[in-house]
């Protein structure tokens, strides 16, 4: 397959087809560089040598009642991590401070909950208000179901981003979680569009899924068009359902990369849990296909130090954004939802 001509054709406005996907999800190691500087033509176009970082705060641990499969904090897991309740305004101020230090653009406020209640609302709203007049970060939550006057609580307070991940194909969806549906979380998605939020929505590869789930979640999310598409591959956690699954390797990885970069030309792409496991000596390469990275941990397991990251950017020829330049660089993301 030239994947040349492919990268040619997304930006000028195809999406790939599934014998397209099949046959990235599907290459041989050969093909690897191939498909990476292919997937890096579609990435300079919108933003340039630009690298965003993000930062985020277990907010709210542990103390859930949805059955996600692959989180620690759900209500099968029987993982030792902290449980607490939503942190006060104290604590997610030193949060973002420690996300301005890291050199970070966005700052991400993330609780375990089937969704935030009225106080919950109210409390982050305060403290978004705080962090934005003191920091100036471009804030994104992550909070569970959402409905819309929730969505419009938080938009008014200052949030820009509402994350809310897909996770995996709608026909495997049932098959990680029982307690809510697929359907709940693009009507989240849909509740923030509708009040001004940006949408934050991605993927956990890694979860059992075929070749199948995982191009039916990008042509959703090709659908959607999310601001920003965060990618994760599965870090299995002690006491989850998924704690003995080994399905990823760094160059499958890398293949799935690139394959949400072809479907989606102008989204950020955040290489996001379980790179630094998953990925191994190949992360540097990562930077091809996606243009954000989280730094300093993830909810409940530890990450890249923002030092180290800053050094990998630096030596790939990037650039940190901390400034925020490639948002504006970009622009003209769909509004499909």
């Amino acid at each position: 397959m030239d994947y040349d001509d492919l990268a040619e054709r997304v930006l000028a406005g195809h999406v790939p087809s599934r014998e397209e996907a099949y046959s990235i999800i599907e290459a041989p190691p050969s093909e690897l560089m191939h498909i990476l500087n292919a997937s890096f033509k579609i990435r300079e176009k919108y933003f340039k040598k630009f690298v965003q970082i993000h930062y985020l705060i277990n907010a709210k641990s542990g103390i859930c009642p949805e059955d996600c499969a692959y989180c620690s904090q759900s209500s099968v897991s029987d993982s030792k991590i902290e449980k607490y309740g939503l942190v006060d305004d104290e604590t997610l101020l030193k949060g973002a401070e420690e996300a301005f230090q890291a050199g970070s653009r966005r700052y991400c406020i993330v609780i375990s909950a089937r969704g935030p209640n009225d106080d919950e609302i109210k409390r982050i709203s305060s403290a978004v208000k705080k962090i934005k007049q003191k920091y100036g970060l471009s804030i994104c939550c992550s909070l569970g179901l959402l409905d819309e006057r929730k969505a419009s609580i938080l938009k008014e307070s200052g949030v820009d981003r509402l994350n809310h991940n897909l996770n995996t194909g709608k026909n495997y969806y049932e098959k990680i979680c029982s307690t809510h549906t697929y359907e709940d979380r693009v009507e989240t998605l849909k509740s923030a569009r509708i009040n001004g939020l940006e949408l934050c929505s991605g993927v956990i590869f890694g979860q059992g899924e075929r070749n199948d789930d995982i191009i039916d979640v990008c042509e959703d999310l090709n659908k959607i068009c999310p601001e920003s598409i965060p990618v994760n591959f599965l870090n299995p956690m002690p006491g989850t359902p998924l704690e003995n699954l080994s399905l990823l390797t760094p160059i499958k990885c890398l293949f799935l990369l690139s394959l949400m970069r072809f479907y989606n030309p102008k989204s950020e792409i955040r290489i996001a849990g379980g790179r630094e496991i998953q990925l191994k000596s190949l992360q540097p390469l990562s930077l091809l296909p996606a243009n954000s990275i989280f730094v300093e941990g993830y909810l409940t397991t530890p990450g890249q130090a923002s030092k180290e990251a800053h050094a990998m950017i630096e030596d790939m020829g990037f650039i940190s954004d901390v400034k925020g330049t490639s948002d504006s660089i970009k622009k003209e993301v769909d509004v499909r939802i």
